[in-house]
C-alpha cells in the first residue's frame, strides 16, 4: 500500500495533458521566429528559447503564450454551433436474419 508521502508520479490533469504554446515574436525577432507564426505545440514538445536558429540570442525577447488545448478552433460541427444529428425514428433495417436460410 502506498504510503501518504509517496513521491510517486500523478496522472497530469486532462487541461494538463493537452496544454499548449505558441511563441510569441518580439521586437526585431529573428526569421526562424517568424516562420513558426502560431503554430502551437504541447508544452512538452516545445522548442526552447532562444531558438537553436535564432539569430540574435543574447538580445531575444521572445516568449510564450499558453493555451489550454492545442486546438485554436473548434472542430466538430456541434462545437460550432451546429446541431446534432437527429437520432432515427426505430430500427430500420428488415426484422428477418439476412443470413438464416428460410425453408421452403
Amino acid at each position: 500500500m502506498a504510503e501518504p508521502n509517496d513521491k510517486s508520479p500523478k496522472k497530469p490533469k486532462p487541461e494538463a495533458a493537452w496544454h499548449a504554446v505558441h511563441v510569441v515574436a518580439g521586437k526585431g525577432a529573428c526569421p526562424a521566429a517568424i516562420a513558426l507564426g502560431k503554430r502551437r505545440f504541447l508544452s512538452k514538445e516545445a522548442p526552447r528559447l532562444p531558438l537553436a536558429d535564432c539569430t540574435t540570442p543574447d538580445t531575444c525577447t521572445c516568449a510564450y503564450r499558453h493555451h489550454k488545448d492545442r486546438r485554436s478552433t473548434p472542430r466538430r460541427w456541434s462545437d460550432q454551433g451546429g446541431l446534432n444529428r437527429p437520432a432515427t425514428q426505430g430500427e430500420r433495417r428488415a426484422q428477418r436474419d439476412r443470413r438464416k436460410i428460410e425453408e421452403e
